[in-house]
């Protein structure tokens, strides 16, 4: 049986496209539980059943996490992340407390009984989508962040996230199970590759999309939300700053000053901005890397030098 949590409406605060974009594909209740179905080995049929509860921003504005919802006695976490993140147990066990607070609240249950009450099972899955050589599966475990004391103890609170990588190409098994989910990663994968043909910024987006839609990826939400879909990825971009580097305007900075110190600091900001601006979209290193050897003819030893310097780890 499908239970229903009640929704309580919270501040939204600002999203990566991936965050965004991985709401709006599981927005209707037949894809999440398609993605629930996949994940679970199940075969749930009625999606009219499932009610979803999602909070965001439980505690501050810089946390959220993405699904929440009830099935068959068993409560489920779904959040999304572009960068790893080892502390993602402390954010379940927040987000999981204030859950089963409104779960509580909500069905009237009294726990200060001397009877015990029954508490829909936990469960709690991280999807990943950043460029890092991430795993198809990593267990993120809450006592692995403890200081433990010198001698022997049991600590009195576990919260496990189970760490799905979802970057096309990795468990494939996981994406046959789930259409949406692969066309999904197929996006992604399809967004990252157009930011590396040196085409402005919107046009790349918009060939993207069309292509996508072309080969029956995302179609039904690209179609009719297609400047939405692109207007998520341009927000995590500062259009000048991308433009500006694809022009490699650090050396027509450099000339316009004249001097020889001028032009050098030209190319290094531009090759810094060219650096953050991949960067902030989730560019691959490696591929960075080749990007600043062909926009700036260097070696690679030079371009390791910059990168060195310039990327952020």
């Amino acid at each position: 049986m499908i239970k229903q949590l009640n929704t309580q409406d919270f501040p939204v605060a600002n999203r990566t496209y991936k965050d965004g974009l991985f709401r709006l594909v599981f927005q209707k209740k037949e894809d999440l539980l398609s993605l629930y179905n996949a994940i679970n080995s199940s075969n749930y049929s009625n999606p009219d059943e499932l009610e979803i509860n999602t909070l965001d921003n439980v505690l501050y504005l810089s946390m959220k996490n993405d699904l929440a919802f009830l099935i068959s006695g068993t409560m489920n976490l779904y959040e999304h992340q572009s960068t790893f993140n080892p502390n993602m147990p402390v954010r379940g066990l927040m987000y999981f407390s204030k859950l089963y607070e409104k779960y509580i609240a909500a069905n009237g249950i009294d726990i200060y009984t001397s009877s015990p009450k029954k508490l829909p099972f936990p469960q709690y899955i991280v999807f990943y989508n950043g460029t890092e050589n991430e795993p198809d599966r990593s267990v993120l475990k809450l006592t692995d962040l403890f200081n433990m004391p010198s001698s022997p103890k049991t600590p009195c609170l576990e919260c496990i996230a189970i760490m799905l990588n979802i970057n096309y190409g990795h468990n494939m098994v996981l994406m046959e199970k789930c259409r949406r989910l692969k066309e999904y990663a197929i996006f992604v994968d399809t967004v990252r590759k157009e930011l590396l043909t040196g085409l402005p910024l919107e046009e790349s987006l918009s060939c993207a999309v069309d292509s996508c839609i072309g080969n029956d990826i995302l179609k039904d939400v690209l179609i009719k939300q297609k400047a939405e879909v692109i207007q998520m990825i341009l927000e995590t971009y500062d259009k000048e700053l991308h433009d500006k580097t694809l022009r490699r305007e650090g050396y027509e900075d450099g000339y316009s000053k004249g001097k020889s110190t001028g032009y050098l600091e030209g190319i290094n900001d531009g090759i810094r901005q060219l650096i953050s601006a991949l960067q902030e979209v989730n560019i691959p290193r490696e591929s960075t890397l080749l990007k600043l050897q062909e926009k700036y003819d260097l070696s690679q030893e030079e371009a390791e030098k910059y990168m060195a310097e310039y990327w952020k780890e």
